[in-house]
């Protein structure tokens, strides 16, 4: 079975974080144990890791590509499932043999388990009788000290709400449509074996749905980003977009709210900011040829505000995430408030390293997606973007109970309070720029995936004529595809 994402992605650095992938030259099975064995108990809840055999672990990945002899990778593959089965509670990693540069590797990923602490042979001995519940610290694999040993069992009983297997839902609500378009998306080889595996052997690969054979419930990760309406089973899991022309103490409110996965809800209230919020100045300048321009919010800011937001918001908390567009001022608004370990003095002096995420589930997604990197680098590149555009510094607050988390975001000083450059002119509908029939089609079928065209026609209130010029449009440019027959087929958007 392929792994969730694909060996490039790995080597390149970019999405996984290095300290959670080990490359090994060959299969070593008592040091590649204790690998899988710690990613496994994944003390810091990062999600895991992989484990790469094929390449030289004394140097960078991308120059140490050796590759594993192609007769030899059976054995290995043989191998190493006898040797995981040392490992206690009973866990199995996913593993995949990939070719890549003309060369066999076999790529390991370890997910962090739901039955943690586990624990591996010390050593390959016949006569080792000694368990460790191995740890991963940094970039190296350790026996955990006593205190680390207490901190794993404290673990096991407090499995992340985004990891815990969901009672009220089966897997029929996670839409395949969607998890292929994801799978696509992220370039996974995974995608090619979707529509021909067993559906639950698919939810399993992605470790989305209980480990236990005769339970097959879906985890809440997979209803967050692969089921329509997620807020079916998590009220409020949505993003609230207001805005206040004329400032909290007036008359004019304009609401617009963004449900369904996680990850089409946070791009398509991204969109509607960028057309209807964002806006540029901009300004001769007598002694030059270039023009000044500016914006009153850069938009990679509030990108990495939102994404933010949507990462480590609490969804057992019946809150939406709210964007209040004032006049000077964008304030982001999630619930709970920071983790303990980031202190109110911290986030006052821009300094929040915070040892462990909320969501980890949900984070590997949006770092596939691109959309967050999930290394404690999100207020630096708010403020680097704030500090390029000219414009003053944010503000991060929560309070003592945590209860909120509020990130303020203050317009450029050269666009006034009363909303000099912004689109002043929008009513309580879609902007023009928004209700445009390419985004409202593929919002449609994003969300519906089985809508026909003459549904389209019927809720776009145009002619099955335009609908239809439109698809021909969007698909020549790569934007949306018709799988399955004419009747019983689905839409896959690429955004």
């Amino acid at each position: 079975m392929a792994i969730p994402t694909n060996i490039q992605t790995l080597l390149s650095g970019e999405v996984v974080e290095w300290a959670r992938i080990e490359f090994k030259e060959t299969w070593d099975a008592e040091a590649s144990l204790k690998t899988i064995c710690a990613f496994a108990n994944d003390i810091d809840n990062w999600g895991g890791g992989y484990l790469v055999i094929g390449i030289s672990d004394k140097q960078s990945g991308l120059d140490s590509q050796i590759g594993i002899p192609q007769e030899r990778v059976d054995g290995y593959l043989k191998d190493m499932l006898n040797k995981c089965k040392l490992i206690q509670p009973e866990y199995m990693p996913i593993t995949e043999v990939v070719e890549h540069a003309g060369k066999y590797f076999i790529v390991v990923w370890a997910p962090g388990g739901s039955m943690r602490p586990y624990s591996s042979p010390k050593n390959m001995s016949r006569d080792c009788r000694e368990r460790v519940n191995w740890i991963r610290k940094m970039a190296s694999t350790i026996q955990p000290t006593e205190e680390e040993k207490r901190e794993l069992y404290a673990l096991a009983n407090n499995v992340p709400f985004d990891d815990r297997v969901n009672h009220q839902a089966s897997l029929d609500e996670l839409n395949i449509t969607l998890i292929q378009q994801y799978l696509r998306e992220v370039n996974s080889d995974l995608y090619k074996e979707a529509g021909r595996v067993d559906f639950r052997s698919l939810c399993r690969s992605m470790n989305l749905d209980s480990e236990l054979p005769e339970y097959p419930h879906p985890k809440n990760v997979g209803l967050m980003f692969f089921s329509l309406e997620p807020h079916k089973y998590f009220p409020y899991a949505q993003i609230d977009v207001v805005q206040f022309p004329d400032d909290l103490g007036g008359d004019r409110i304009i609401e617009k709210t963004f449900k369904g996965p996680l990850h089409q809800q946070l791009r398509d209230a991204l969109q509607y900011i960028r057309n209807a919020v964002i806006a540029e100045k901009v300004v001769k300048q007598a002694d030059f040829a270039e023009a000044k321009r500016y914006f009153n919010y850069p938009f990679a800011a509030i990108e990495e505000a939102l994404s933010n937001a949507v990462y480590h918001k609490g969804y057992d908390v019946r809150e939406p995430i709210e964007v209040r567009v004032l006049p000077d001022r964008i304030e982001i608004v999630s619930h709970p408030g920071a983790d303990r370990s980031i202190s109110v003095e911290g986030l006052k002096n821009y300094r929040a390293a915070s040892r462990r995420y909320r969501n980890r589930r949900i984070g590997e997604f949006l770092k596939e997606l691109r959309l967050t990197e999930g290394r404690n680098t999100g207020f630096q590149k708010i403020r680097r973007a704030l500090q390029s555009n000219g414009s003053p510094e944010p503000l991060f607050e929560t309070d003592e109970e945590r209860t909120y988390f509020l990130a303020t975001i203050y317009a450029h000083p050269d666009f006034n309070r009363h909303g000099d450059g912004l689109s002043e002119g929008l009513n309580d509908e879609l902007t023009d720029v928004y209700q445009d029939i390419e985004t409202l089609i593929l919002q449609l079928a994003a969300h519906n995936p089985t809508i026909t065209v003459a549904d389209m026609a019927t809720t776009l209130n145009v002619s099955k004529t335009k609908i239809e010029r439109t698809l021909r449009h969007l698909k020549a440019e790569g934007h949306i595809e018709r799988v399955g027959a004419k009747k019983n087929g689905q839409w896959i958007v690429y955004r």
